[in-house]
């Protein structure tokens, strides 16, 4: 990104409403994979004291939105990126803060070449949530795809 450029987390802020409500905080976010974190904040806590498992899917899936603008922002005047299905596992509890690392689960050319042969290319997301000791308090899979514009 230039210093002109806004950065994926600032876009992502400006443009999806419950990244701002959450105050998700954006981290490094390349092609291949985005870490996005969610603060500890009360008002999204559940009946335990940890994140809201709500709080957490919107996590793991702005996550991998990040990552999938990385990937393919260059491609938005012709496909519009959209998630498919998604699917989440609560592995541990989760307290205090979380962080969502996402990775790009095909080769970004992959999905570009099928774009280029006028296919409409779907590809999965894969996130680990882990809290602030490290293990790993969640995991999802988001499917996403690149419809073309008409």
């Amino acid at each position: 990104m230039s210093a002109n450029q806004p950065s994926i987390g600032e876009m992502m802020a400006a443009t999806v409403p419950m990244a701002r409500t959450l105050r998700l905080e954006f981290g490094e976010t390349t092609p291949g994979h985005a870490v996005v974190r969610l603060p500890d904040q009360s008002e999204y806590h559940n009946h335990v004291g940890g994140p809201h498992a709500g709080a957490m899917f919107t996590l793991a899936e702005s996550a991998s939105g990040a990552v999938v603008l990385a990937a393919f922002g260059d491609q938005l005047s012709r496909a519009v990126p959209l998630a498919v299905r998604a699917e989440i596992g609560y592995r541990k509890l989760a307290m205090g803060a979380v962080t969502a690392t996402a990775r790009l689960g095909r080769p970004a050319a992959d999905v570009i070449a099928q774009l280029d042969a006028g296919e409409r290319p779907e590809f999965p997301v894969e996130v680990t949530i882990t809290r602030q000791d490290g293990a790993v308090t969640g995991e999802m899979t988001i499917t996403w795809t690149l419809r073309p514009k008409d």
